[in-house]
């Protein structure tokens, strides 16, 4: 009781003293700061009047000037004191399950307002535990509580009061004059910075790794705001850039819950002396967006030791007056209380032994989707921030089995509890195995809203890696089932997919293993192999199904496996050519029984080839395979062969078409390639490999040149290396094609440490990511190019690149268009890839820093356009259309073509079925008087959406090609049925205005016949006009020419001018065509319709290949599967032409198929290979700029001329917006409209989003290229002059007059003439100064233009 009452008279708690401290010293005395040597005795006074266990002081270290660095710990339940030994801390050991927050105060010593707040809060807490608060209660039973009022203790003792600037010499900084916020290590920074001159800043840094804090807040002065990370960029630009960390979600809901209990902080405007017109939205800024802190202690808490601090700008006065302190404490209480409660959000646990439950200690806890992971403490616990939301959470730790709870429901308030179980790599024995295997450890226990799932791989109960037991010859039906149930057993690490099907359709399996399979994770290489190209020759297609099982059954168990697994995303092909396998003969040595495909052709002469034409058609298999390899970015992959023991690399052939040494320009590299496998293979490392059947073929250390060996044209290792960016070595590994199942054992034995070292050479050389310098996102596409090595790389999507490289030193280029390029010296070792990161700036840097701003997207506050932006992204992202839209939609199958009353009452059921998302029109009618219906398809289809991007699918131009058709009928009704089932075509239909003309030629359809593949009955309409050459430029509504199907489309379709884009399809080939279809000397944004076409082939099975294997010759060879239509079949009047021309809507025109009108029955199989590309309009749609044209006031400005590139021009609409497709880029847009000073702006467009901007017009006063007022005062003056003239005229005929009076009626007549002729003078030159029209050329002022999202 006696000291209960001390404690009550310290912290100044009297009768009088009620619910809340009133204030901050002991004895009545008003709140001051405190000196080093005060600060310290008040901290030990309070530490030993608090309840025993409730409070510890303890010094984390010295200052330069040796003061300590005090911290007060605050928690219930503290132990009797600090353990011993070098890892002990001061403060004593963590408590488990407990959650460590710290406020560290005063870091800068001039800004010292966080010493009396920390010490105020201390006593709050202290005393309010004394007096049973029920909120202090709460939160130091469950919170560990470390407040170091003073980090800075030297440069505070040289501030000085009431020094709001800073202006007092020294105190910011140590005694050493370092910055203590810019000396810590920066994940940014070219090298670690001394730490010998800031003993504060070592200390710290040993304290936070001897703790496990999860919550922290820095205190600064000199503004209101809360600040989160990154502090800093990889550009270090001063300010701007906005930095974001894999968590920025977090962090911003952290900032908002201190600054949104701050009085003054929460209004976002905290009008600082000399920063009145600095705001801060919500009162919280991402750091390196406000200005650029290299070496700060926020960034370092997140990267290097797992917590999160934001930090904390407390008051405009960087050393307020002591009279401000209870004004300041009162405006920070609540904030501070708010703030640590936050610590208890998210997802907490304990990872432990699931055999004898003991807590794992550093066990890695990993959030799928979140590139960022924590550590659990000594006792295996953990805490987790995270938003509210789903999430897999995976726990692994080095010699136990990773574990991975799915579904983990995160909710607002109290963090969710998920414990994980480990199993160990080696079982620990017990008396009863099985039960102790499936029996969680005591005390764990998973979340009720929680799936768990523990994915992992079975126990082993040796030190070695399990081997496979099962070798046997795997037949189609047998290698299926093989593979579906390491799919469906191992599903944390595998994906089962097919990339097409054989001749006779049995499927290409490929199994994807991967600690993030499905996903292409930046800055991680692609590795594939490939076996049983030809199909009697079987090892390779074994050995495979025995890598699958090996690396399933030891990932999370052998270190190798793991760390490959978790390294490298691996793709495994069992069998190439399914077809012939099922022809071959076990025992077979050497026939070719089988070794072709069924239609007979050798798969490996069937790739296109860089020396002599290819002249046999491409088959399913080689299509899809090649299909296959441009959808992924594969670094290295291996091709198993038999019938030899040797490795061959490339060239496989030469110009001369002869056995001689064909060397690529990595010759060095894949020597290097082929060495790491045979040297793995003893026999094959020997050279001389067949001796009973070749005895005078050797191969110097196993390896070969491919032309060297023999001359094969049309193979794909050397198709991987001239096509993508994979380098592919073909093996050989075996002399027997098809031994007998007995040797397959062997077979493994000799080979399976050699395909795994080979897979490990896909990391060698060097790796990074190329950057934009603007806002530090990817560059795709960038070229990589190697001094004196003519074999460039490009890198993928998140700008993310691997090149493989010898040992050696380097001059690397990095380019991309719109950037300058980025030279370095590299020097590659043989201990894996080196990471180089470019980072490039646009070629557009002068004009950047003058007049014409440089637009990239910004981040929207507008939560349901956020939202839209991120599917958006997620659907261009790879298999985004599959994962979110194809696989869990609802699909149709369309099973027979519709003539003209089918086609109505089809398109009328959707309408009246569907009334709250179509619109069904009739454009106009045919010569035969059908109509020509128009379907739309939005949330609000009788609605004008300005605002929204519109596009149209139109087809049947040509009657006879009525596959697009049906292709749009049965898009139309996967739109329908999935909507308000399918979030993605739910949300797409939201916010896009979709037109579907299914028929532009129904009279034409009505004689066309169906299988009739090159007739052209029913191409033309009813006046036998073809009307794709019908769309002429003097066209005339009312002038009588033209078709009357042309006039309807022209009317009210494309003059609409509505349109962002236009899809069109027809029939008789195999690719896409892009304008113009006239001959024409230059394509104004060509760029962007090839763009365009490209995007729709690019996602059609097939097309993209470039072969359609049509009768017709000029179909063959179509790179890319795109063309301009003049360069396939030119010719005048064409629609797309028009749409550009007079629309302004770029439009391409797809051709579905080989033959006009295919049977019924292939319609489901040309849905299905087209359904993606129709789909991946509807995303691209709502990309390119979407814009908004105001004046100062606000007011739209509609019927702006918007110039694209200087070329193209579109018009802004109702409202004052504009939507323009255009390719990936940095692009030049000029804005003119009448009466306006014209604008410009340079754009920077992304492949995965818009960019938005807002252009705000300027009144145009300049007249003839001259001020308006000089104008105005000129013409004034010229009109005065007029006058006075007219009237000293008068006034000499006046006078004449009096002396001629015989002459006044002649006189009187003239002068009437001329006051007339005067008259129509003035008059006239009036008209024509009004009805001149000026466009004002010249540079103005800097525009007004701001970037913006809606």
């Amino acid at each position: 009781m006696a000291g209960r009452l001390v404690l009550w008279l310290l912290l100044g708690l009297g009768p009088a003293g009620g619910a809340h401290i009133k204030k901050a010293e002991a004895d009545g005395e008003a709140p001051r700061y405190l000196h080093a040597a005060e600060l310290g005795a008040a901290l030990r006074a309070l530490a030993e009047a608090a309840p025993p266990g409730l409070a510890r002081l303890f010094s984390i270290g010295q200052s330069v000037e040796g003061r300590p660095l005090w911290v007060l710990r605050l928690t219930a339940g503290l132990g009797p004191g600090p353990g011993s030994g070098p890892e002990a801390d001061p403060g004593g050991a963590p408590i488990p399950g407990r959650p460590q927050v710290k406020l560290v105060g005063n870091m800068h010593g001039d800004e010292p307002l966080g010493r009396p707040l920390l010490l105020r809060l201390a006593r709050e807490l202290v005393s309010g535990w004394a007096r049973g608060d029920a909120r202090a209660g709460r939160l130091l039973n469950a919170t560990d509580l470390y407040l170091l009022p003073s980090l800075n203790p030297d440069g505070f003792e040289r501030a000085r009061e009431g020094d709001c600037g800073g202006a007092a010499p020294g105190g910011r900084e140590n005694s050493r004059g370092k910055d203590l916020n810019r000396s810590f290590p920066d994940q940014f920074g070219a090298a670690q910075p001394d730490l010998e001159p800031v003993p504060e800043v070592r200390a710290l840094i040993a304290w936070m790794q001897r703790n496990k804090f999860v919550l922290s807040g820095n205190l600064h002065g000199g503004s209101v705001v809360a600040s989160y990370p990154y502090d800093d960029s990889p550009m270090h630009k001063p300010n701007g850039i906005y930095s974001k960390s894999a968590d920025d979600e977090v962090f911003k809901y952290l900032a908002k819950a201190y600054a949104s209990n701050h009085p003054i902080m929460k209004t976002g405007t905290p009008n600082c002396p000399g920063e009145q017109f600095e705001t801060f939205k919500d009162g919280i800024t991402n750091g390196a967006y406000w200005y650029d802190v290299e070496g700060g202690m926020q960034d370092y808490n997140y990267v290097w030791a797992d917590c999160f601090e934001i930090t904390l700008e407390l008051s405009c006065c960087k050393y307020p007056m002591a009279a401000q302190l209870q004004q300041e404490w009162e405006y920070n209480r609540e904030s501070f209380l708010t703030f640590i409660e936050k610590v208890h959000m998210g997802v907490k646990g304990f990872v432990r032994d699931l055999v004898t439950g003991s807590g794992l200690a550093n066990a890695t806890i990993a959030v799928a989707g979140i590139d960022h992971n924590i550590t659990a403490g000594r006792f295996g616990d953990y805490h987790r921030l995270l938003m509210p939301g789903t999430y897999n959470i995976t726990a692994a730790v080095m010699g136990y089995v990773p574990m991975t709870v799915e579904n983990i429901e995160v909710k607002e308030g109290a963090a969710t509890g998920v414990d994980f179980s480990l199993q160990p790599a080696v079982l620990v024995p017990v008396p009863d195995p099985t039960p102790a295997a499936a029996t969680p450890a005591p005390g764990s226990a998973i979340n009720a809203n929680a799936t768990a799932t523990a994915k992992a791989a079975s126990p082993t109960s040796l030190h070695q890696p399990l081997q496979p037991e099962d070798f046997r010859h795997h037949h189609f039906p047998d290698m299926e089932i093989f593979l579906r149930r390491y799919a469906s057993e191992y599903t944390n690490i595998t994906r089962l997919y097919s990339v097409g099907k054989s001749v006779e359709q049995r499927e290409l399996y490929v199994m994807e293993i991967s600690d993030n399979p499905g996903v292409h994770e930046p800055g991680e290489p692609e590795f594939k192999y490939i076996g049983n190209m030809h199909g009697n020759e079987v090892i390779g297609r074994e050995l495979l199904l025995n890598l699958i099982d090996y690396l399933c059954k030891n990932f999370g168990t052998d270190p190798e496996v793991t760390e490959l697994v978790l390294n490298t995303r691996i793709h495994i092909m069992p069998s190439m050519n399914p077809d012939g396998y099922e022809k071959s003969q076990e025992g077979d040595r050497s026939s070719t029984v089988g070794r072709n495909n069924s239609n007979n052709y050798d798969l490996n002469r069937n790739f296109p080839d860089q020396f002599l034409p290819t002249t046999e058609p491409l088959q399913p298999e080689t299509l899809a395979v090649m299909t296959w390899l441009r959808a992924f970015p594969f670094v290295l992959s291996a091709n198993l062969h038999g019938g030899s023991l040797v490795v061959n690399y490339p060239f496989d052939d030469d110009e001369k078409g002869i056995a001689i040494y064909s060397k690529s320009p990595d010759d060095g590299v894949f020597q290097q390639l082929a060495l790491s496998y045979s040297k793995e293979n003893t026999q094959m490392y020997q050279g001389s490999p067949c001796k009973d059947m070749y005895p005078n073929e050797y191969f110097p250390h196993g390896i070969t040149n491919g032309a060297h060996w023999y001359n094969v044209q049309g193979g794909m290792q050397d198709w991987n290396y001239l096509n993508t960016n994979c380098f592919e070595v073909t093996i050989e590994l075996g002399c027997v094609k098809y031994p007998n199942a007995e040797d397959l054992p062997k077979y493994w034995e000799q080979n399976h440490r050699s395909l795994l070292q080979f897979i490990k050479q896909v990391h060698q050389g060097v790796k990074g990511f190329v950057l934009d310098a603007t806002d530090g996102r990817g560059i795709s596409n960038a070229t990589i190019s190697i001094a004196d090595i003519n074999h460039p790389v490009t890198s993928y999507k998140a700008g993310d690149y691997w090149r493989l490289l010898v040992p050696g030193s380097y001059k690397i280029t990095a380019s991309a268009r719109g950037y300058n390029p980025l030279t370095r010296t590299v020097t590659v070792g043989d201990r894996g890839a080196v990471q180089v990161n470019f980072t490039l700036s646009r070629t557009d840097s002068k004009v950047e820093e003058g007049k014409i701003p440089v637009l990239t997207n910004e981040d929207t506050s507008d939560p349901s356009t956020k939202e839209f932006e991120t599917l958006i992204k997620d659907l261009s992202a790879e298999n985004g259309l599959e994962r979110l839209v194809l696989t869990p939609s609802m699909d149709v199958s369309p099973y027979r073509y519709r003539p003209y009353k089918d086609l109505s009452d089809f398109l009328r059921a959707l309408n009246l079925n569907y009334p709250q998302i179509t619109n069904l029109t009739n454009l106009g009618h045919s010569v035969e008087y059908r109509q020509m219906w128009s379907l739309e398809i939005s949330n609000k289809p009788n609605q004008s959406e300005p605002e929204e991007p519109k596009i149209r699918f139109v087809a049947g131009i040509h009657g006879n090609a009525p596959v697009g058709t049906e292709l749009l009928l049965a898009l139309a009704e996967f739109l329908c049925v999935n909507y308000k089932k399918n979030a993605a075509i739910t949300k797409l239909i939201d916010r896009t205005r979709i037109v579907i003309v299914p028929s532009l030629n129904p009279d034409g359809r009505e004689t066309a016949q169906e299988r009739d593949c090159t007739s052209k009955t029913g191409q033309t309409n009813a006046h036998g006009k073809d009307l794709d050459t019908d769309f002429t430029s003097n066209f005339s509504s009312s002038s009588g020419m033209g078709e009357p199907e042309t006039k309807a489309i022209i009317e009210n379709l494309i003059l609409k001018r509505d349109f962002s884009l236009s899809v069109a399809l027809d029939g008789g080939s195999l690719l896409v065509t892009y304008p113009y279809d006239k001959p024409v000397q230059t394509v104004e944004n060509k760029e962007t319709l090839r763009h365009l076409a490209s995007l729709y082939a690019n996602n059609h099975p097939s097309m993209h290949l470039g072969q359609p294997g049509c009768k017709n010759e000029s179909d063959k060879n179509i790179p890319g599967g795109v063309i301009r239509g003049a360069e396939w079949h030119s010719h005048l009047g064409s629609m797309k032409d028009f749409s550009v021309t007079f629309g302004h809507c770029p439009e391409i025109t797809v051709y579905t198929s080989c033959c006009y009108f295919p049977s019924a029955g292939q319609l489901p199989n040309l849905w299905t290979e087209n359904k993606k590309s129709l789909l991946s309009m509807l995303v691209e749609v709502h990309k390119g700029v979407h814009g908004f044209v105001q004046d100062k006031s606000g007011k739209p400005v509609s019927k702006a001329v918007i110039v694209l590139n200087e070329g193209v021009r579109v018009y802004t609409k109702e409202g004052g917006y504009f939507h323009v497709l255009l390719a990936p880029g940095l692009h030049n847009i000029s804005a003119t409209a009448e009466g306006y000073q014209q604008k410009h702006v340079l754009v920077q467009v992304r492949h995965d989003a818009a960019s938005s901007v807002v252009i705000v017009f300027d009144m145009d006063n300049r007249i003839f290229g001259l001020s308006r007022e000089l104008v105005v005062t000129v013409a004034g003056a010229t009109m005065s002059a007029v006058v006075l003239t007219a009237c000293i005229i008068w006034c000499v005929c006046s006078i004449k007059s009096n002396r001629h009076k015989d002459g006044f009626h002649r006189l009187r007549q003239h002068n009437d003439d001329y006051e007339d002729e005067i008259r129509m003078m003035s008059t006239g030159s009036k008209k024509s100064l009004l009805s001149h029209e000026f466009q004002d050329e010249t540079d103005t002022e800097e525009e007004t233009l701001y970037s913006s999202k809606h």
